[in-house]
């Protein structure tokens, strides 16, 4: 038996098959899933599970670059934005409408994890990234000016 982190089969298998820019949206309940997607469905009962407990779990077992909210929740759901930017600090936050979202980015997603969170605009992108600092922690490998602060800022907080 797995001592700790994600115990779930499938999402522990969906977090490893992640690879650099593939995306994994993180679901409330009532996200309108698409049919030929990969879904991984934890909903138990009304927020049962959390987006919280899933975000966290998720955080300690993939590298995530770049996180999408819908640019209603720094207005409307305060909470779930600060969620997001507490959890996942070495990523970068970026906005994108609620339309795009529920139909974009649910067709591009190579997995969707639906919660039982009921949370206004409560569905996250996260873009997978890399580990920034041992892929450019070779002798005579030179990190690029786009990916010197992601180093440096991952280096910094441990990661």
């Amino acid at each position: 038996m797995k001592k700790r982190g994600i115990l779930n089969a499938e999402l522990s298998k969906a977090v490893a098959s992640m690879g650099h820019t593939d995306i994994m949206m993180v679901v409330d309940a009532g996200y309108p899933i698409p049919r030929n997607a990969w879904r991984v469905d934890l909903a138990i009962s009304e927020d049962l599970p959390t987006t919280a407990q899933v975000l966290k779990l998720i955080s300690e077992e993939m590298f995530v670059e770049e996180t999408y909210l819908a640019e209603d929740v720094p207005e409307y759901n305060a909470p779930l934005n600060n969620l997001v930017n507490e959890i996942f600090t070495e990523a970068e936050h970026k906005f994108a409408t609620h339309e795009e979202l529920l139909v974009d980015f649910g067709h591009r997603a190579k997995v969707i994890v639906r919660t039982g969170a009921f949370n206004p605009w409560g569905n996250i992108a996260l873009v997978s990234g890399v580990d920034a600092p041992k892929f450019f922690n070779k002798p005579g490998v030179v990190v690029p000016e786009n990916y010197q602060a992601r180093v440096a800022l991952m280096s910094e907080n441990g990661k």
